[in-house]
């Protein structure tokens, strides 16, 4: 504790959790838990097939796996933590902690933002220019994509963790949420912090509306490349495509907007936890679901993966 005036400032935070002692959140947690693990395993399933695969050693393939990794270094960011606070009885954080988690969350939340709306763009160039791909989507190009998500999400965490923490909290040390995220943690400041709130929702509608954009431009396009196929088969295969990444836009977009882009007095904390649950945790353990179950590529390589597996020699 310290004081500045008559005002007690604390030093630490205290996470109220997802969860309370009741059987249906235990049932809850256990769930939580298991998407967790689904999310690990299918995730580092994803990373394996394709760095060793050569079938999936392709622009897309490369992208997935970059997202796969995002994906494994979110849940551990939040899942481990919020299930040990609810183990141990305790949800105690201090403001390094907080501001160390509230970094690694935004700069995973920015890098994918950016990295979905790449790997639209790739689909839009593989569909529509496929005779100039692989000059397009060159390796260095593929590369600096990728440095450039990486870069664009951690400026925005640095940013948001450092100006977050530097207002003064004084009063209530409870966070009603499970992690450490800024619209929870802002309601506890004993400052005015409208202007901040208004610069982190400009930050956010650019962190999330301009890959949106992009995104929604390159479907777009491939919309009208499609149409215009004469080949039934080509429509189909160009449609199967891109509806996986579709798919995970959607989720993911739909789930930030909500948290991100609403003002600050329309944030309740139930909707909030909810919301929040569904793209730190459904979100990534969906991913390599929805890549892996409609993709024949990546179902062959699981196959050759397990043909290999000595197990399976032995029974053959």
């Amino acid at each position: 504790m310290a004081w500045v005036g008559n005002q007690t400032l604390i030093s630490q935070f205290i996470l109220l959790g997802l969860f309370t002692g009741s059987p249906l959140h235990l049932l809850l947690f256990c769930t939580i838990v298991l998407m967790f693990l689904v999310a690990l395993s299918g995730n580092g399933l994803m990373l394996l097939l394709i760095n060793t695969d050569p079938r999936l050693h392709s622009p897309m393939y490369f992208f997935l796996s970059w997202l796969s990794l995002m994906d494994l270094m979110l849940v551990c960011t939040i899942v481990p933590r919020m299930a040990t606070d609810f183990l141990l009885g305790r949800g105690s954080i201090s403001f390094t902690g907080c501001g160390i988690q509230i970094l690694f969350f935004l700069t995973l939340l920015g890098d994918e933002c950016f990295l979905l709306a790449f790997m639209a763009y790739d689909r839009y160039v593989a569909i529509s220019n496929p005779l100039r791909y692989s000059v397009v989507m060159g390796r260095r190009v593929c590369w600096l994509m990728v440095a450039g998500s990486w870069l664009f999400g951690l400026v925005d965490g640095l940013i948001q963790a450092v100006f977050t923490l530097r207002f003064p909290y004084c009063g209530s040390q409870e966070i009603d949420h499970f992690f450490c995220e800024v619209p929870a943690i802002l309601k506890l400041a004993c400052a005015d912090t409208s202007l901040y709130e208004t610069m982190i929702y400009v930050c956010c509608v650019l962190m999330l509306l301009l890959p949106f954009s992009v995104i929604s431009a390159s479907y777009l396009r491939i919309l009208v490349v499609v149409l215009r196929m004469s080949s039934a088969e080509g429509r189909r295969k160009a449609l199967a495509t891109c509806s996986s990444h579709m798919a995970v836009v959607s989720l993911f977009y739909g789930a930030a907007m909500i948290t991100y882009m609403r003002p600050q007095a329309y944030h309740s904390s139930k909707q909030d936890k909810v919301v929040s649950a569904f793209y730190t945790m459904v979100t990534p353990m969906l991913n390599p679901l929805i890549y892996s179950l409609r993709n024949k590529e990546v179902a062959g390589a699981l196959k050759k993966l397990l043909g290999r597996c000595p197990c399976a020699q032995c029974q053959g």
